[in-house]
């Protein structure tokens, strides 16, 4: 992982729990003790919201590729 951020300069991080207290929080902190001198751009989390929601609106809520997507964008275009 730390690699891939000394090539590329950014980090993207995404997974289906929210935002706040989920595990990109975590790898979140580890980064920006371990590579924060390679950093060119904030670490950017794509995760769910912070809110709770029923099953039923589940594809609305978990990332999918349009979300990862402009997460990208604009950690590119920092």
């Amino acid at each position: 992982m730390i690699n891939s951020i000394k090539k590329t300069g950014r980090c993207l991080i995404t997974h289906e729990a929210p935002v706040t207290c989920g595990y990109g929080a975590e790898l979140t902190a580890k980064i920006q003790e371990k590579a924060f001198d390679y950093l060119e751009a904030p670490v950017k989390r794509v995760c769910g919201y912070d809110t709770p929601f029923p099953l039923v609106f589940e594809p609305m809520y978990i990332p999918d590729n349009r979300k990862i997507f402009d997460g990208i964008k604009e950690t590119v275009g920092y």
